[in-house]
């Protein structure tokens, strides 16, 4: 589903010529086939939706990191491309929770399955995980699931 979704997005950037939206897009593409390929090489299928949206993910945070760094060293126009990357890259990946709510799953996450100490914690990042792909930035969570587990 979502290589249709950036599929069509390449075409109507196109045909809009919105060349921002259309490098970001090809950019997007190109990290997915490069995923593919190296599924291919250890015997896997191609990425799934998951996996792109991790891909998405990872793509958000480094434009992120650019996007400060051109900040600090005074290139406000690059720092200005790397948001609208990041915009164009928000739009193919589900709304983000909330700190709150972030909050609220994870004591529901570590109630379900009893977790007691900081041993658990990877049980309790594996159950997000595979819950809320793509709908939570798990470096968060990470401190939220420790702040209940201490």
């Amino acid at each position: 589903m979502m290589r249709e979704k950036l599929t069509e997005s390449m075409k109507e950037a196109m045909k809009a010529k919105d060349s921002r939206r259309l490098s970001t897009v090809r950019l997007i593409q190109s990290a997915v086939k490069d995923r593919d390929i190296a599924n291919r090489g250890v015997g896997k299928d191609a990425a799934t939706d998951d996996e792109i949206l991790q891909i998405l993910q990872k793509m958000v945070k480094q434009r992120e990191e650019s996007a400060k760094i051109y900040q600090d060293a005074g290139r406000a126009e690059l720092a200005s491309q790397e948001r609208e990357e990041i915009d164009v890259l928000k739009t193919f990946m589900p709304e983000q929770l909330s700190d709150e709510k972030v909050g609220e799953i994870v004591a529901a996450v570590v109630a379900e399955i009893g977790a007691a100490g900081m041993k658990d914690m990877g049980k309790v990042m594996a159950i997000l995980r595979e819950r809320y792909a793509g709908q939570m930035d798990f470096a968060k969570a990470s401190g939220v699931i420790k702040a209940k587990l201490s």
